[in-house]
């Protein structure tokens, strides 16, 4: 149990669809703890395996004071959008509009294999969100509206970190998204 590295944008495992959990093992407990810690550390609102290299579906979570995590989440998401600014870990110091059903219900497992739902509104909804697509190989950019995602992709291009991830040689690859959100494509 230690704080790991967190993956910046362009590291092929962030675009990479995560693999389900089987195993509700010491191995899975110990992921969850390396979650925990690391996101704490940052600090953040949430962290997911793939984040510190890890392609499980597990994420963890630090909402108004409450600490989380699940297990193979299922998402069901409510009608209503919310309008805000959202930032990653895996962007530092980075944050834009991007928008987010204002109600996520997931639905999924903690470590020990037991099932549990959480509900969640506003931020934790956000969060629970942005999480989940870190799952799915989806970064919150490809979920933004065209106009914010060009004005974040020249921020991105001209920040320190991403230009020194290029010059070690780290893979850079930006992905569209394939998802119809929020009945438009991006």
């Amino acid at each position: 149990m230690s704080i790991q590295e967190i993956r910046l944008f362009g590291d092929p495992v962030l675009v990479t669809p995560a693999a389900l959990v089987v195993d509700f093992d010491k191995e899975l407990r110990n992921l969850v703890a390396d979650l925990t810690q690391t996101m704490l550390e940052a600090p953040g609102a949430g962290l997911a395996a793939p984040q510190i290299g890890v392609a499980l579906r597990v994420f963890t979570w630090n909402v108004d004071d409450e600490l989380g995590h699940l297990v193979n989440p299922v998402l069901v998401l409510g009608d209503e959008i919310q309008e805000g600014d959202e930032g990653c870990l895996s962007f530092p110091d980075m944050s834009y509009p991007t928008p987010r059903a204002m109600r996520a219900v997931a639905q999924g497992f903690n470590m020990f294999g037991e099932p549990i739902s959480v509900d969640g509104t506003e931020f934790l909804a956000r969060a629970l969100q942005h999480e989940t697509d870190h799952l799915d190989g989806i970064l919150f950019i490809d979920r933004m509206l065209p106009g914010d995602r060009k004005a974040a992709m020249k921020e991105i291009r001209e920040s320190d970190w991403f230009n020194e991830a290029a010059q070690i040689g780290q893979n850079i690859h930006i992905k569209e998204s394939p998802h119809n959100i929020f009945g438009r494509n991006t």
